[in-house]
């Protein structure tokens, strides 16, 4: 699902439902930092890195442990970047060459209208009135839950670039769907605070694309060196 979000340079590993993938070890560090954790959240950080450890595998890079840096961001092995996500019945990892993108976002969300009281928190006004439009235009799509996730991937690829916190409301991000389809489209990412400078320009905001599927909405975005 992830997959086809990202260019075919990125490399994704998924684990659906119950599914467990063939080695779900952590490492000792890694243990650590969930050794208090509740049982869901144990196997959640344990699969999506065994997903990520796949994905390095993949790529010919031997398997290590992948610790939560500044802010939770994972600390990726030198010449890599990637991103990890993980909801109810979910995980994934996408993976890259540095030499390939210059950053990446993914996440994942179970595809349901966001709690009462989390879209204002969230959402612009412009941001508001256009989820209207589309929920008139497409009411099979939950588009309140579509743009917190796009929001999340977004956070997910300005991090790495930027080490800095962006707030939900500082990136206005337009939605839409493919020509003839209600289940997948792209986003646009106006930042509305300065840029990451990113080879010899700084940019003023990122694409992406979004799909839903098997009761999931997804998001991607992927970052060019130019």
């Amino acid at each position: 699902m992830i997959e086809e979000l990202l260019p075919a340079s990125v490399v994704t590993v998924e684990a659906y439902g119950d599914e467990e993938p063939a080695n779900t070890a952590l490492y000792p560090e890694e243990e650590a930092v969930v050794a208090r954790a509740v049982d869901k959240r144990r196997r959640e950080f344990a699969v999506v890195r065994s997903c990520a450890r796949r994905a390095m595998d993949k790529l010919g890079v031997p398997p290590q442990p992948i610790l939560p840096g500044e802010r939770g961001a994972p600390a990726w092995p030198a010449g890599l970047v990637g991103s990890m996500t993980h909801c109810d019945g979910y995980c994934a990892a996408a993976l890259v060459r540095a030499a390939d993108l210059a950053s990446l976002g993914i996440d994942a969300e179970p595809h349901q209208t966001l709690p009462e009281g989390v879209l204002p928190a969230v959402a612009l006004p412009a941001e508001a009135e256009r989820l209207r439009r589309l929920s008139g235009d497409h009411p099979g799509v939950h588009w309140d839950r579509l743009l917190f996730s796009a929001k999340e991937s977004v956070y997910k690829a300005w991090f790495p670039l930027t080490g800095k916190w962006l707030d939900f409301t500082e990136a206005d991000i337009d939605v839409f769907t493919d020509p003839g389809e209600q289940g997948s489209g792209g986003f646009r990412a106006r930042l509305l605070v300065p840029g990451p400078r990113v080879g010899d320009r700084r940019l003023d905001g990122f694409e992406g694309r979004w799909t839903v599927r098997r009761g999931l909405v997804a998001t991607a975005v992927s970052v060019p060196h130019t």
